[in-house]
């Protein structure tokens, strides 16, 4: 009786669990892993088991993994492959990195004037704050996305995203952050925020992520001579 009473109780725990998972934008409507809360013998467990849909680099399995095991009452996170949330060095600085461009930007926003990709006062503060946040990132390449809204036609929304990811680029740039670093790309609205109506001008947003790194290459001063 108390195992069947521990059962259902276990069950509803890892149900709530599983809705925090669902609900992570690194899911999003098209989940990159499979999370499973049952163990070998069919036993619900707060130890999700991590199957990947696709094939996910290795700093999309950190963030991943990293955003699972963030949720409270979460054991420790595995993958089929029989990893467990493990991250190299550089992949561990460089979601600290991530994180630290979202610090900068939560309940902020870059803002432009309307129907154009001039910026509106203020902005420069926080591209000000962005660049001293990427700074120490050696090696991060991070991608900038530019959206908008569904008021006006996509063709043209397409295009003014463009134009304002790569005029944040360009600041970014004029800041000292390595151009080659950098990544602009237009979203239009094709990609709004989760939960909202698509014509909500909240969608209008440039967002910043982590997406690879850059071998760093030895300088002339660095290599040894021959000798």
């Amino acid at each position: 009786m108390a195992l069947f009473v521990a059962s259902q109780t276990a069950t509803g725990f890892t149900n709530r669990l599983a809705a925090q998972v669902r609900a992570l934008p690194e899911q999003g409507s098209d989940p990159a892993v499979d999370v499973r809360f049952v163990n070998a013998r069919g036993w619900p467990t707060r130890h999700p088991m991590l199957t990947p849909r696709r094939d996910l680099s290795e700093l999309e399995r950190v963030r991943i993994a990293q955003a699972i095991a963030d949720i409270p009452g979460m054991g420790g996170v595995h993958w089929t492959d029989g990893t467990m949330l493990a991250g190299s060095d550089t992949n561990i600085e460089l979601l600290r990195c991530e994180n630290d461009l979202l610090t900068v930007m939560a309940g902020r926003t870059i803002r432009f004037e309307e129907s154009s990709a001039d910026f509106i006062p203020g902005s420069e503060e926080v591209l000000d704050e962005l660049a001293a946040a990427m700074r120490p990132c050696v090696g991060a390449i991070v991608a900038i996305s530019g959206h908008t809204d569904t008021s006006g036609s996509p063709q043209v929304n397409l295009a003014l995203s463009q134009d304002r990811a790569q005029m944040v680029r360009r600041e970014l740039v004029d800041r000292g952050i390595p151009a080659q670093n950098l990544r602009a790309t237009g979203y239009g609205s094709s990609r709004p925020v989760r939960g909202l109506d698509p014509a909500d001008p909240a969608n209008r947003r440039i967002e910043f992520r982590v997406v690879a790194t850059e071998k760093t290459r030895p300088t002339p001063i660095d290599t040894p001579a021959a000798r």
